[in-house]
C-alpha cells in the first residue's frame, strides 16, 4: 500500500492530521515540515529547499497530500520530483494566497503584512488570530477553532523567524505557471467557505491542472478534515483507492 504523507500549513504541525491519521490507518505518514515539531529550518527557507529537505525522509513513492502553505510545499515537490508522486491532494491551498491585478482568488497582501508585523509585537496573539480567520464562516467555526488552539503549541512553538519567513512565501509565492507540470492524478479539497483561500482559487486549480478534479465540501472553512471529517475522509479514500 502506497503511504500518503500529510504536509501541515503555516503555523502548525503534523499533529493537525491526526485523525486524518487515524482513518487511514498504517498508509498515513504524518510530517512536520523544516522549523517546526522541533526540527531545524532551511537555510534559505524556500519552497523549493522545503520540498528538497522532505523528500530526502520520504518513500521511494508515494501520495502527497499538503494543507494551505502545505499545499504549496506539496504542488513543489511534486513538480520537482514527479515520479516519486503517484497522487496529489491540495487541501485548502491556493497557487497564489494573495491578490494581483490579474488575481482575485485571494485575500490582499495587506492581511499578511499584518501579521507579519504583529508577529513581532505578540507572538502567541497573532498566531491565535490566525487560527481565527481559518475557522471562519465555517459551519462548525468553535469547534474547529477550539481543535486548532489546542494543538497550536503541542509540539513546540515555531520560531518566529520561521514564521515570518512562511509569511514571506505565501505573500510573494504565485505558482500558476507552474500547475501545468503536475501531471499526476490530483484531488483538489475546498471548503465552500473558505476565508483564507476562496474557494475560487479551487475551481482555478481543479481546471488547470492537466489532470485535476475538484471536491467542495458545502458548509466548510479552511480546516476541512477538521470540520467536516466523514466527508473529507470519505473523498480522500475514494481517490486514493481508484484504479
Amino acid at each position: 500500500m502506497t503511504s500518503l504523507v500529510l504536509l501541515h500549513g503555516w503555523g502548525m504541525h503534523g499533529g493537525v492530521w491526526a485523525a486524518t491519521a487515524e482513518a487511514l490507518g498504517e498508509r498515513a505518514q504524518l510530517v512536520d515540515m523544516p522549523g517546526y515539531g522541533g526540527r531545524a529550518p532551511v537555510t534559505p527557507y524556500t519552497l523549493e529547499n522545503l520540498a528538497v529537505e522532505l523528500a530526502q525522509e520520504l518513500p521511494p513513492m508515494f501520495d502527497l497530500c499538503g494543507w494551505s502553505l502545505g499545499g504549496q510545499v506539496a504542488m513543489t515537490l511534486a513538480r520537482l520530483m514527479p515520479e516519486r508522486v503517484r497522487r496529489l491532494v491540495l487541501v485548502g491551498s491556493n497557487p497564489c494566497f494573495t491578490t494581483r491585478p490579474d488575481w482575485h482568488c485571494a485575500i490582499a497582501p495587506d492581511v499578511l503584512n499584518q501579521f507579519a508585523d504583529e508577529l513581532t509585537i505578540n507572538y502567541e496573539a497573532t498566531l491565535k488570530r490566525f487560527l481565527a480567520l481559518q475557522a471562519r464562516g465555517d459551519d462548525a467555526a468553535r469547534a474547529v477553532l477550539a481543535r486548532l488552539r489546542s494543538l497550536l503549541f503541542a509540539r513546540g512553538r515555531p520560531d518566529s523567524a520561521v514564521l515570518q519567513a512562511g509569511l514571506t512565501i505565501l505573500l510573494q509565492t504565485d505558482l500558476r505557471l507552474q500547475v501545468s507540470q503536475l501531471t499526476m492524478p490530483t484531488l483538489v479539497v475546498h471548503g465552500s467557505f473558505d476565508q483564507l483561500a476562496p474557494v475560487g482559487a479551487a475551481e482555478w486549480l481543479a481546471q488547470a491542472l492537466p489532470d485535476g478534479r475538484l471536491h467542495v465540501i458545502a458548509g466548510a472553512s479552511h480546516a476541512p478534515f477538521l470540520s467536516h471529517r466523514a466527508e473529507f475522509e470519505a473523498a480522500l479514500i475514494e481517490f486514493l483507492d481508484e484504479r
